[in-house]
């Protein structure tokens, strides 16, 4: 397996990265879970263990609604997604240690907040080169290479979740046209988002600048997971903490001459029903699996959800419908609608690990 990853830096907020093979049965499935994809790493997200006698256990996975992000995700959208990507690594991490996985979707109708339950069973291990690839996994935010994506390797990636996610299906824009159309309201999506106080305020908050600042809250973005260069990022550490405002017009910058100029494609996992908390959750495993695939294939994958950000406080704050036009003209299709955007390429860079909370932390 080919990574582009830096090791995770010393001090405990990175530990989970460094050891989640070191737990055994259930909290193990759980170590990986943790180290799922989830939008600015609000880690939103808590487990249950049910032990039983027969060696297998029950998992409960919930939605940790004191994370949620407000203005930014106003519907619970990128939460449930990011519920089905830790969903995704449990499954894969039962699978690999010798455990049968059944998966039963909010199984509470008077609890929302419980995205799944899975039944473990013993069974055959079985490894995956998915599996072998959740420590490496990192989203990245640098620069990708000018490589293009070859058409078969998108349509494999597009076959990832075909046999047995059969409502999320991947939409790719790889032609140069396509991608422009793309990044153009890609880009008008982020400046309506710094232009909109509550949303930048929003975003803000989950930002960690210093060291004690992330061990004390091990979550959020840092520093070194901005994708700049390994001497501006330690330059940047060292600097009084940008105001906001200087934040908001670094991500401007960095998305208009960054993360859009390099992707090699534009992909977007379509759904029948975006407001479904069901594919919501289904729609995020298949993120995750795109997001496993491309690591162990030596790619890298970005998330780009600011149409759909805008397009949620459009709906909340009663504005017009700009992005959800923008985003049903994109996908074309009546019946689908765009649950994520995400950028892929060839990195230039290794990505950096994220913070990330621990397995005690969030066991119920």
């Amino acid at each position: 397996m080919t990574t582009h990853s830096a090791r995770p830096p010393k001090g405990t907020a990175f530990d989970a990265w460094r050891n989640w093979r070191d737990h055994e049965g259930a909290e193990g499935i759980v170590a990986a879970g943790i180290l799922a994809a989830n939008a600015r790493n609000v880690q939103p997200w808590r487990f249950a263990v049910d032990a039983d006698d027969e060696g297998g256990a029950r998992l409960r996975l919930y939605a940790d609604l004191s994370r949620r992000q407000g203005a930014l995700d106003p519907f619970d959208r990128e939460l449930y997604v990011g519920l089905g990507c830790a969903l995704e690594n449990m499954v894969l991490a039962a699978r690999a240690r010798g455990f049968a996985p059944h998966v039963e979707l909010l199984p509470d109708d008077g609890d929302p907040a419980h995205a799944a339950t899975v039944r473990l069973e013993r069974g055959e291990a079985t490894a995956s080169e998915l599996y072998d690839a959740i420590p490496y996994r990192h989203t990245n935010r640098g620069p990708f290479r000018p490589q293009p994506m070859p058409e078969p390797l998108l349509q494999e990636i597009a076959g990832l979740g075909r046999a047995d996610l059969p409502a999320p299906a991947l939409l790719w824009f790889s032609e140069e046209k396509d991608r422009a159309r793309v990044a153009e309201h890609l880009t008008a999506a982020t400046e309506a988002i710094i232009a909109d106080e509550d949303q930048s305020l929003a975003g803000h908050r989950w930002f960690r600048k210093s060291d004690r600042d992330i061990e004390r809250s091990p979550d959020g973005m840092t520093v070194d997971t901005q994708g700049m260069p390994p001497l501006l990022s330690a330059l940047g550490k060292r600097l009084p903490s940008p105001s906001r405002r200087t934040a908001d017009r670094f991500w401007l910058r960095q998305t208009r001459e960054v993360h859009l100029p390099t992707a090699a494609a534009f992909g977007m996992v379509t759904v029948p029903d975006a407001t479904s908390l069901r594919d919501r959750i289904q729609g995020g495993r298949l993120l995750q699996r795109i997001h496993l695939f491309a690591t162990a294939r030596g790619l890298a994958v970005g998330h780009l959800n600011m149409m759909t950000v805008r397009a949620d406080r459009e709906r909340q704050t009663g504005q017009p419908p700009r992005f959800d036009s923008v985003l049903a003209e994109l996908v074309g299709d009546p019946d689908r609608q765009t649950l994520v955007t995400f950028r892929i390429g060839h990195p230039a860079q290794p990505a950096a690990a994220a913070p990330r909370r621990s397995v005690a932390a969030v066991l119920r």
